[in-house]
């Protein structure tokens, strides 16, 4: 007599290995599609009521900022463009630049009529100002007062090679070469030279959404894997950090003998806000903050400056902020 116990559909009782198998699976799969749990951290304590706004000069998206030779910050915001696909083929009409004093006082602002859907911002050791437009696909080159100078790619058009971009992020400078994270669409490192002849690209990224670079290494803010890349400068992977938390890194600035500052987005639902780090040279963590907005959902940390004072500033895109802290 054959018994309950059948090859493939073994019985124990009530419940076949098949269906436990399937509800072992069942469950693994929904645990990987649940995001990790809120990590708890302190708030960060930012300096309230800086900068001082004009009821003219109001922020949209802020979506990167830097801090030139004198202090002053440069903000990058897209005024009352949100970001949605497809993008707009006409240019922003307001200015999207700003310049504020190291006190918090708007000194100038530019860009009106140039972009179309700007993302970073990068000041270089001669107060030149670099600007990256994933919406025209170009790399900008300024002069601090917003003459322009120099225009890298061609416009609205996506490749990957010595010409061209795919969602260009951020900059960033090698001795006398600039470095580019390009960024949504090709996930390279594109380097190129200061007049933009195009020198070598390198890496492969899940977004390249910001780099840095210090005395000694290159990082990558490797976005959609939650981590952060470190790079020697003939571009060989050192060391990779992920994040402890699950959240998606967003920006790193190097502050010196090895250690750096990392803002991380909590994507998700039920998880808008930031994380910021401060990492010791040897990769361990000095420190974790909060710095989404109180009581606000609509909350995402997206780049981050570091002055020579030490003050540290942090942009907020869907809450349209910028927010200084003290570096402890």
């Amino acid at each position: 007599m054959h018994s309950a116990a059948q090859d493939g559909n073994r019985t124990y009782g009530s419940i076949s290995v098949r269906a436990l198998i399937i509800g072992v699976i069942a469950c693994a799969l929904a645990a990987c599609n649940q995001a990790p749990p809120k990590e708890e951290v302190p708030k960060l304590a930012v300096d309230a009521g800086w900068p001082t706004i004009p009821a003219d000069a109001k922020f949209g998206e802020v979506s990167a900022v830097d801090v030139d030779k004198e202090g002053n910050i440069f903000v990058l915001h897209r005024a009352g463009r949100v970001w949605e696909e497809p993008f707009p083929a006409e240019p922003i009409a307001e200015p999207t630049v700003f310049m504020f004093s190291p006190e918090g006082k708007l000194l100038a602002r530019w860009g009106a009529g140039l972009f179309v859907m700007p993302h970073g911002i990068s000041i270089d050791a001669d107060d030149k100002v670099w600007i990256t437009d994933v919406g025209r696909e170009q790399v900008f080159r300024f002069s601090h007062d917003g003459q322009q100078e120099l225009v890298i790619g061609e416009r609205g058009v996506s490749k990957q090679d010595a010409t061209h971009f795919g969602r260009p992020a951020d900059v960033a400078f090698l001795g006398d070469n600039v470095l580019v994270a390009d960024g949504y669409v090709n996930t390279r490192i594109a380097e190129f030279d200061r007049e933009g002849h195009f020198i070598r690209d390198w890496g492969d990224f899940n977004i390249a959404h910001a780099v840095a670079v210090d005395d000694g290494h290159i990082y990558v803010a490797d976005r959609e894997n939650g981590r952060i890349q470190i790079y020697s400068f003939d571009g060989k992977l050192v060391e990779s950090r992920v994040s402890p938390g699950g959240n998606h890194t967003y920006s790193i600035k190097p502050l010196g003998n090895g250690r750096l500052l990392a803002v991380e987005g909590r994507d998700g639902a039920d998880r808008k806000g930031a994380v910021i780090r401060i990492y010791a040279a040897d990769g361990a963590i000095e420190r974790s903050f909060d710095v989404g907005l109180p009581g606000v959902d609509a909350s995402l940390g997206h780049d981050l400056a570091v002055g020579a004072d030490g003050k540290a500033y942090v942009t907020d895109v869907p809450g349209g902020r910028l927010a200084r802290f003290s570096l402890p």
